[in-house]
């Protein structure tokens, strides 16, 4: 029978604070960074609670916040708009995206919602957030952005096919404002556009006799798709403006 007495639980962030030789706050933000394992798994609550376990501070262990966390999703055209969220998981990372810098947590797949509604029917660019601050952003301002689609179509369109679009068209009674409308090729228009309710795209182009195949988001203000594959997704540094 051993004479040493089971170590006593404590939380986390007071073992690290001993192991590391620092303050409880920084001993948080290491914790909540990532750097600290338990038996060899990450654990990034710092009230988590051990005894005997092993307890690992990376050597690499870097004191900074962490900060809410924003992505940019490829939505594909079979997914509601609603379900993007489920998509940001860390396997569908796009490869090469740690080059930015920004680490996967597990404290970043909650609390997420997707911003800049996209109709389900539609693939493209879809913005999923945690933080507060970006939707408030998006939510006050997300009018005024520009948004760029492509829009493959099926019909015959005529001479003022392109100046019925760009301007004078109205969608639930409200008369759109004007907008940039260019031909990509004999099957695809391209918009440039604000402010865009769910379905206008489509019955913009019905009201010009042009029923709608497919349609693709490319861009949110500054904000592009790029070649970032459907299905997968990349965070959004915060150097990086809408």
């Amino acid at each position: 029978m051993s004479d040493h007495p089971a170590p006593s639980p404590e939380r986390l962030s007071r073992k690290v604070s001993d192991l590391a030789a620092c303050s409880r706050a920084q001993a948080e933000q290491y914790i909540e960074g990532g750097w600290v394992k338990v038996d060899g798994e990450v654990v990034e609550s710092p009230q988590f609670m051990v005894d005997a376990q092993c307890v690992e501070l990376d050597p690499d262990a870097r004191l900074e916040a962490s900060e809410p966390a924003t992505m940019l999703l490829h939505k594909p055209a079979d997914l509601a708009f609603s379900d993007s969220v489920s998509l940001i998981t860390e396997a569908n990372r796009i490869e090469g995206d740690e080059r930015r810098g920004i680490r996967t947590l597990q404290r970043h797949f909650s609390h997420l919602q997707p911003l800049m509604p996209l109709d389900d029917d539609a693939s493209g660019l879809v913005v999923v957030s945690q933080d507060p601050r970006t939707a408030r952003r998006l939510k006050e301002d997300g009018a005024k952005l520009e948004q760029e689609y492509l829009v493959e179509i099926d019909g015959q369109a005529g001479p003022y096919t392109l100046s019925r679009l760009a301007r004078g068209l109205s969608y639930e009674g409200r008369t759109l404002p004007p907008c940039k409308v260019s031909w990509q090729n004999e099957i695809r228009l391209r918009f440039a556009i604000k402010d865009v309710r769910p379905g206008q795209l489509r019955d913009m182009c019905a009201q010009v006799g042009l029923r709608v195949v497919a349609i693709r988001r490319l861009r949110i203000g500054r904000i592009g798709l790029n070649k970032m594959p459907v299905g997968q997704w990349r965070y959004m540094p915060a150097s990086e403006r809408f």
